[in-house]
């Protein structure tokens, strides 16, 4: 059973495209079908953490919007923060699944109970990862939830905060 969900930012909260205004502002694009997923999570029980290989406010920002508890910046190994965050929260591997889009997640991926990849995700994941049929940026990661909550057996529950 599925109980922590690890989120990469680029390539899968995102479509990967970072913009910089001529003063140099950065911005990125964020699906709302991801975060409405995400923000039912936490209803249902799951704990949910960022780990991405970037620094930015504007994650920060979407972090505590969706009331995201963990959030990891500017991460060399992805794999090393997760089992750390495992062994804080007493969560197996096992019950861990992730979602990474190119070869800075493959460790943590090939880690995880539960692998995900956007459907443009790098070539060299897909034999260790579940290829979802969307895109990264195109609710990539509510596809991903909606396949957890199928496997846990929770989309009743989670269904039943809707209707």
């Amino acid at each position: 059973m599925i109980k922590l969900i690890l989120l990469d930012v680029d390539g899968c909260l995102s479509e990967g495209k970072i913009t910089y205004t001529h003063e140099g502002v950065e911005l990125k694009s964020f699906n709302v079908r991801d975060g409405f997923a995400i923000k039912a999570l936490a209803k249902l029980g799951y704990t949910v953490a960022i780990i991405t290989g970037r620094d930015s406010s504007i994650v920060e920002l979407r972090s505590k919007e969706l009331d995201i508890p963990y959030l990891f910046q500017g991460i060399k190994d992805k794999q090393a923060v997760a089992q750390k965050l495992c062994e804080e929260l007493t969560i197996l591997p096992e019950e861990v699944a992730a979602i990474g889009d190119d070869l800075n997640d493959y460790r943590l991926l090939k880690w995880s109970g539960m692998a995900f990849i956007p459907n443009d995700a790098s070539n060299y994941l897909k034999p260790i990862a579940h290829q979802l049929e969307r895109k990264g940026g195109d609710a990539c990661v509510r596809e991903m939830i909606e396949k957890i909550l199928i496997a846990n057996g929770d989309e009743e529950r989670f269904l039943n905060l809707w209707i």
